[in-house]
């Protein structure tokens, strides 16, 4: 894994995949022992593991989400997640507040 300054891990690895103005695909990704800081989204968000397993918590429950599982989000419920083993996940945000539909970009890797 990359180091940053000081010798601390790179950022979490963050990538809008696709958009069509009310809703937004981003990919997640967390090397072992990174973590999501504690945060609330304003609209719902699914949570699809793709590989390794995310630890999640809400504050009153916690558990694993595994690769080929979904985790679903309420607004406004505070969450964070953690990865012991290089983990990527899709996130689902649909129905952004004050955003029409508009026609899919979908981005290319070159």
């Amino acid at each position: 894994m990359a180091q940053g300054p000081e010798g601390s891990r790179r950022a979490l690895g963050f990538e809008q995949i696709a958009d069509c103005g009310s809703m937004r695909v981003v990919g997640l990704r967390l090397g072992p022992g990174q973590n999501v800081p504690e945060h609330r989204n304003a609209i719902p968000l699914a949570l699809i593991v793709t590989v390794g397993h995310l630890h999640f918590d809400d504050g009153s429950s916690h558990g694993e989400v595994s690769a080929g599982e979904m985790l679903l989000i309420n607004p406004g419920e505070r969450h964070t997640y953690h990865a012991e083993v290089e983990t990527s996940a899709y996130l689902v945000y649909a129905g952004l507040p004050g955003v029409r539909s508009r026609k899919w970009s979908l981005r290319h890797k070159a």
